[in-house]
């Protein structure tokens, strides 16, 4: 979602971004519209169109979007929409959690540089909290099973180990990254490039 600036807000649900395209204002004007990607150029549509635009693209086009059914039509899902009506960036903060730092790493592993499951990673603490280590962005990365054993309770230098990449803080949420190597969400990559790195979210 973009603000009236087409700065980069947040990401929001489908039913949220619907819920937003046909509510009007109290002088009876559109809260949002849609903003797509056609020819490399930025196109907006209100509700309206972009549902009859979706008819052609369901018959021509149905695999290059998400679709959401309803009891006259199907409708593409928007990638993009701005709200006329908002123009502040609020202060965002980015969340510590095991999701967030499994997605900055991206599910590799920080001493052998492996890509696993989920279920087959765990968090370590770089210098162990045995050893005065903080559970913090920057003492905490993905660590394979394997890797995690053969380290035990020592620092990457104790166990003879190497640290593929420096653990930070992000200064954006690490899914949306993940999101953008998806083909679908290309259209995000230059809002985003341009707002999320240039303001402070912390």
């Amino acid at each position: 979602m973009l603000n009236a600036h087409y700065m980069a807000l947040r990401v929001i649900s489908a039913r949220r971004a619907f819920s937003l395209l046909c509510k009007d204002d109290v002088d009876n004007n559109p809260v949002a519209e849609i903003v797509h990607v056609e020819d490399g150029k930025y196109v907006s549509y209100n509700f309206e169109d972009w549902a009859e635009l979706s008819r052609f693209r369901r018959e021509f086009e149905p695999a290059g979007h998400d679709w959401v059914r309803t009891v006259r039509f199907d409708i593409a899902v928007p990638r993009i929409i701005r709200v006329l009506t908002y123009n502040r960036i609020p202060k965002q903060q980015v969340k510590f959690n095991r999701r967030n730092i499994y997605a900055r790493d991206r599910s590799l592993c920080q001493y052998c540089g492996k890509r696993f499951a989920t279920a087959d990673l765990s968090l370590d603490h770089v210098v162990p909290r045995s050893q005065g280590g903080d559970t913090t962005w920057e003492n905490l990365v993905c660590c394979c099973l394997k890797c995690n054993v053969r380290k035990g309770g020592r620092t990457p230098e104790q166990a003879n180990m190497k640290l593929i990449s420096i653990p930070r803080k992000p200064a954006r949420s690490p899914v949306i990254s993940i999101k953008l190597s998806d083909a679908r969400y290309h259209s995000w990559r230059q809002f985003l490039d341009h707002a999320y790195w240039d303001v402070e979210l912390t």
